[in-house]
């Protein structure tokens, strides 16, 4: 799959924080069962290129990839880890070429006109929008979709179940990205009942195209 295709498989991409290993497989599970199939698992914790090993291995069905990706050897770990796509809250020179020699479907972060062409000039046609809405959020994305119709978005930032169908229906948003379908609070005590409800209503926002 590549980079768009990803972001057609599900309408939000979970940003997911694993502090405990063994609630890795049970969250993704509870959240593929909802009807969310892509997975960023972000690389904020000792544990997390091990949670993304274990989804990858016993959910074959989901699509996890690695987030907070900001240096070239993030990214090769990642993939090692079995990630199948990266995404980054930046984009460095060094991390750009690094994706682009992989082959690797990856998501460069973008705020700004210029860190967009950037982007683009180096190879890549699908970014994430972050912060989104410190970014500018709705207003930025239609800004840009005038002279850079070629581009699509995953922002994230601040979006909300009740905003995102806003930022969904603009052409040129392929997915929202949000963390509120594993909240901590339900992750700790593995209410994985309350993931799946949360799931189904994410997944509810746009019907599956992949």
């Amino acid at each position: 799959m590549n980079a768009r295709q990803i972001l057609a498989a599900s309408p939000v991409m979970p940003v997911i924080v694993i502090e405990q290993l063994e609630r890795a497989v049970p969250l993704a599970r509870a959240l593929v069962e909802g009807g969310i199939r892509v997975l960023e698992v972000t690389l904020r914790t000792p544990v997390a290129l091990a949670a993304i090993h274990a989804i990858a291995a016993e959910l074959p069905e989901a699509i996890v990839g690695a987030g907070t990706i900001t240096r070239p050897e993030e990214l090769r770990a990642a993939r090692a880890a079995g990630a199948r796509f990266g995404v980054s809250p930046g984009a460095t020179p060094a991390l750009l070429a690094a994706a682009r020699d992989a082959a690797w479907p990856f998501l460069p972060g973008v705020m700004t006109p210029s860190e967009v062409m950037a982007a683009r000039d180096a190879g890549f046609d699908t970014l994430k929008l972050f912060p989104a809405q410190q970014a500018g959020g709705l207003g930025m994305l239609k800004a840009l979709a005038g002279p850079l119709p070629d581009l699509c978005f995953c922002p994230t930032g601040g979006i909300s179940l009740e905003t995102a169908p806003e930022f969904l229906a603009l052409p040129n948003v392929g997915c929202v990205g949000g963390s509120w379908l594993a909240p901590a609070d339900l992750v700790a005590r593995a209410d994985w009942d309350g993931i799946r409800r949360l799931a189904r209503a994410a997944a509810a926002l746009r019907p599956p195209s992949a």
